[in-house]
């Protein structure tokens, strides 16, 4: 759990640590659960200097750190086909981290290989306060 915007930005500076060139990494969560706030922390871990926006409009925002940065939100997708149109394949080829908001529609072009991050607001817990869950969906990723 962390307890405000600061530690969910803390949570994935640290957690930028462990990128790679060609990982792919999931946020899951409802509207307001802290997704955007979460991969601004995974960007600045990884020396993204810009400002980092969800790109609801524009589907994806490229970032240049130490290593490249695709970050794609999928809210507005419709269709599969409209992410493989993006030519999502060739950026989980290429040679930066993947970074996606809104997963679920595109969930058949998913590598095997990716870390997912679940985030939840708690109507009993303090209005910043977040339950955030990380899992790697396989076990490589850990090592």
């Amino acid at each position: 759990m962390v307890a405000s915007p600061q530690e969910t930005l803390a949570l994935g500076r640290d957690f930028a640590d462990k990128l790679v060139p060609g990982d792919v990494v999931l946020f899951k969560g409802e509207l307001g659960a802290g997704k955007t706030t979460c991969i601004k922390g995974v960007c600045a871990g990884l020396g993204v200097r810009q400002a980092v926006t969800s790109p609801s409009f524009t589907l994806i925002n490229e970032y240049r750190g130490r290593i490249p940065v695709y970050h794609f939100d999928f809210y507005r997708l419709q269709s599969e086909h409209e992410a493989i149109d993006l030519g999502l394949q060739d950026y989980f080829d290429g040679d930066g981290v993947c970074l996606i908001e809104w997963p679920d529609v595109m969930a058949n072009l998913l590598p095997p290989r990716r870390y997912e991050f679940h985030l939840k607001w708690d109507p009993d817990l303090p209005p910043d306060a977040r339950h955030i869950v990380v899992y790697a969906k396989e076990e490589s990723c850990w090592s």
